[in-house]
């Protein structure tokens, strides 16, 4: 056991021994606060439509950021919070697997409320760290012109309802007109809107495809798709970051999350060609004045993808779930040599 002198003695297992190693290899960490692992006691309390979880997560950042702010520059408070409310709270597909929308709704402000909380405790306490959320940012175009209300209403619920509050300070007016008709009141109090839009250093863009919608059907899928079926559409990533550069106040973006599952193969030409032109999607981003800093692939292992289990393969190193063997792709030694080059 360590001494009472011990540093780790007072410090959880795997806090800070994680980020050593990463700093000492000159690796830096990014943290991401919250990945859809809600405590079962506070989903027990009611989870996320229930006000009080906002705080708790503000709390326990406070608790993280306490451990390891010496060592971490970057902090992200949530991860991809449409999935928390509509998969976990609507659709039934995630934990909690409730299917309630007007609890979804009350999820997504509470998720807004608990990001904004944690910051401005974070800021406080250090201001010289970089602050930010990531969001899944999924466009929606219509099918025909027929269906431009189908896509108004995706993109509102999909897009709008997290960056307008985000950067904005206010929910889009045709998003609560459109609740308002289904009989669905945000629980907004009077301060809310300024704490959810505290200052953002840095917006984490997650990316996979632009979604072709129809009125009262299922999404088009044309073209190349990946192993899921997510069609491949790297111009919509380009659109989408000029989207926000002209949309919304300058914020520095990170592209937090970008890849696609393919079926195992000796070339993985698939994912190559998928990494290869959503960079030069990135990169003529940029070029149109975008100020995206950084990209990251998703993900480094082949892993544990949620509801659709170890089948997907979306690492750049397969594993092998008997002898956890870890085997670079081809893809893995192209990235290499991109990033040398």
């Amino acid at each position: 056991m360590p001494g009472e002198g011990d540093e780790r003695a007072v410090r959880p297992f795997g806090l800070g021994l994680v980020d050593d190693a990463l700093l000492s290899a000159g690796v830096d960490p990014w943290v991401t606060l919250y990945h859809w692992d809600l405590p079962q006691a506070l989903e027990d309390a009611g989870g996320w439509p229930e006000r009080d979880t906002a705080h708790r997560f503000a709390d326990y950042a406070m608790l993280v950021f306490d451990r390891l702010h010496d060592r971490v520059t970057s902090w992200t408070t949530l991860n991809e919070p449409w999935c928390v409310a509509d998969y976990g709270y609507a659709d039934g597909v995630h934990a909690p697997g409730r299917r309630d929308r007007g609890a979804a709704m009350q999820t997504v402000h509470h998720l807004l409320l608990a990001h904004g909380e944690a910051v401005t405790r974070m800021r406080a306490a250090r201001a010289d760290r970089t602050y930010g959320i990531t969001l899944n940012l999924a466009p929606a175009v219509p099918h025909t012109p027929a269906d431009r209300e189908a896509a108004r209403r995706a993109d509102g619920f999909g897009i709008r309802m997290y960056l307008d509050p985000l950067l904005l300070g206010r929910y889009p007016e045709d998003v609560r007109a459109d609740l308002e008709r289904e009989g669905i009141e945000p629980p907004v109090r009077a301060d809310d809107p300024e704490v959810i839009a505290a200052p953002l250093d840095v917006l984490g863009v997650s990316y996979y495809f632009t979604e072709t919608v129809r009125s009262g059907a299922a999404p088009v899928r044309e073209g190349a798709t990946t192993a899921l079926g997510r069609p491949i559409t790297p111009t919509g990533l380009t659109d989408l970051l000029v989207r926000l550069h002209h949309d919304y106040p300058p914020v520095p973006i990170v592209i937090t999350e970008n890849g696609g599952a393919f079926a195992p193969g000796p070339d993985d030409h698939g994912r190559i060609g998928f990494l290869r032109e959503h960079i030069g999607a990135v990169a003529a981003a940029r070029a149109r004045g975008v100020d995206v800093r950084g990209y990251f692939v998703w993900t480094l292992l082949d892993n544990f993808e949620w509801a659709h289990g170890y089948a997907p393969a979306f690492g750049l190193i397969s594993v092998d779930r008997t002898t956890l063997r870890r085997t670079p792709k081809r893809s893995a030694l192209w990235y290499r040599d991109f990033l040398r080059s």
